[in-house]
């Protein structure tokens, strides 16, 4: 008995097939068709041309170009509006370059925005998540942003600590001073203040922040006779980790924004191993100095105890005596949230602190005259029998305008860091699905011409006449370079005391020129903080001379 079948009716069930599938697909366009009709009429944002299916632009940042987002933005805002989308990979993102926008994004829609997107190097490098400005929003965050704020960054907290942070600005202006009188009798020296103010502010933000590092013997006057490093090899080898902490994260990878393809990543580059050895050195760096803390406290004798036992110097000593809460715990224990919450301060703080004042003197070497009023105006409230401190900063108004006007120009983190929308929302009556990431771009709003007079030139006067109501994050948004809402830097406060304090002494102590005819070179870095690309060797002259000074 064969096998046979009855051809004819084979082909009428073929025929009757494709019919089916063509309708099928007839039907399936029209749904699509209706559907995207029903999407265009949510009124979104309009979306930058040419985009590529999958990678959405990402080309347009591929090959080196456009390789500083915030100008790559500035350009197609100028092109599309002040709100505008773009797909990075899979994702869609909002593009906001208005200070009017940037205020409904942080005010009204500010729980909207409040979550983070996934990045594998948050994760990673950032004790899985338990670096809290990187954690999703919940419990763990709303808690350890509250400890920060109110037991680290409080106004009495960080006025306690004032005299730690002081005298460490205090001595490396005197040991600069000295290493310029004994090596070159006065004379204009150059210096790499780069490198020194790098060293400056990472031994100011460590002693505040862990009790200090690498020994007291070697000075930020190293960079005097050098390329700007740290003499002491450890000091050095931090400094460098967590300059790669910010390179890492501050780059673009197929892992964050088309997730299937991530694998390509550690493919073409060691990205993976990158992330997993930048991140386990510095957990030694800060598990010794955790342990070093304990140790001290171990230590104390029955006698101290009596007296009140120990006395908190630092911030990880504060964290030590304050990480008791249960609920907070039951995320991490209470070594990763210290060493997480400290290496974030220490990242923020350091970075930031140098970025400012690199672009500020960078700024001011160009503009002779306005270096002429600020010291004229340090002689009358400090004269030059001593040395700046803390409290003469409250009366040093053209300084502060000077920093303001630094950080208008180039704020240290132009873009803020993204944000990712947690339902449908309206922004500037455009309609924003959930799941939209977000940039505000701080550069560019800070640049408006219709706020800013000549908003390209560097003019501190301009904090007394056309903007003299504008104080960085207060109530305008045109000058908020540390962001704003729940997720904005919390330490922006300490952060602009250490600049204050750090630019004021340079002023008082130095005269300070451009050792070239040509103007110095501005170019940026790509990256999360917005690095000066060149060295800043600037002629260093001291002009105070008063053995009560220094």
């Amino acid at each position: 008995m064969g096998l046979s079948f009855d051809l004819s009716s084979c082909n009428n069930f073929l025929q009757l097939s494709k019919s089916t599938i063509l309708i099928g697909l007839f039907g399936l366009l029209v749904l699509l068709l209706n559907l995207r009709k029903r999407v265009s009429r949510k009124n979104e944002p309009p979306e930058v041309a040419g985009g590529w299916p999958i990678i959405g632009h990402l080309h347009h940042f591929m090959g080196g170009k456009n390789k500083l987002l915030h100008v790559a933005f500035g350009a197609w805002a100028d092109k599309y509006g002040p709100i505008f989308t773009l797909r990075m990979g899979l994702y869609k993102v909002l593009v906001v370059s208005s200070a009017e926008v940037a205020k409904e994004c942080s005010t009204t829609n500010d729980m909207v925005f409040i979550a983070r997107p996934y990045q594998v190097a948050s994760e990673v490098m950032g004790y899985g998540y338990a670096m809290f400005p990187l954690a999703p929003y919940g419990e763990f965050y709303v808690k350890m942003r509250k400890m920060v704020t109110q037991e680290l960054l409080s106004n009495s907290r960080v006025d306690s600590l004032k005299h730690v942070w002081g005298s460490e600005i205090t001595n490396a202006i005197q040991k600069l001073h000295q290493k310029l009188v004994s090596t070159k009798g006065g004379a204009p020296t150059l210096v790499n203040m780069k490198g020194w103010l790098t060293n400056l502010t990472f031994r100011t933000v460590m002693k505040v922040i862990c009790g200090g590092v690498g020994g007291d013997d070697t000075s930020p006057a190293a960079s005097v006779t050098s390329n700007g490093g740290d003499n002491n090899d450890e000091v050095s080898t931090y400094q460098k980790a967590l300059r790669e902490f910010f390179v890492i994260v501050g780059e673009l990878r197929l892992s964050d924004v088309v997730p299937f393809l991530g694998w390509l990543d550690n493919m073409a580059t060691t990205y993976l191993k990158r992330m997993k050895d930048n991140g386990k050195f510095l957990n030694i760096l800060l598990e010794e100095m955790l342990e070093e803390h304990k140790r001290k406290r171990r230590s104390l004798s029955e006698e101290e105890k009596k007296d009140g036992g120990y006395v908190e110097q630092d911030f990880m000593d504060v964290m030590i005596s304050k990480l008791k809460d249960p609920k907070l715990l039951s995320y991490y224990d209470a070594d990763t949230i210290n060493k997480s919450t400290c290496l974030t301060l220490i990242l923020s703080g350091s970075e930031t602190t140098m970025t400012s004042i690199v672009w500020a003197l960078s700024l001011l070497v160009d503009h002779p005259h306005v270096i002429k009023k600020a010291q004229d105006e340090l002689d009358t409230h400090v004269g030059r029998e001593r040395q700046v401190n803390e409290s003469d900063i409250k009366n040093l108004v053209y300084l502060q305008a000077i920093v303001k006007e630094a950080l208008r120009l180039y704020p240290p983190a132009p873009l803020t860091s993204p944000r990712i929308s947690t339902e449908d929302c309206v922004v500037s009556g455009y309609h924003v699905p959930a799941g939209t990431r977000l940039f505000i771009n701080m550069w560019k709003i800070q640049r408006n011409p219709e706020v800013w007079h000549e908003p390209l030139e560097f003019r501190p006067e301009r904090f007394f006449t056309t903007n003299k109501d504008y104080d960085i994050g207060g109530k305008h948004y045109d000058l908020h370079p540390f962001g704003s809402g729940r997720r904005a830097c919390p330490g922006a406060s300490f952060a602009l005391q250490l600049v204050h304090l750090s630019l004021a002494s340079l002023l008082h102590g130095f005269d300070i020129k451009n050792p070239s005819n040509e103007p110095i070179d501005m170019t940026e870095s790509p990256g999360v903080n917005n690095l000066k690309a060149t060295p800043l060797k600037l002629l260093v002259t001291p002009r105070l001379f008063s053995k009560e000074t220094y």
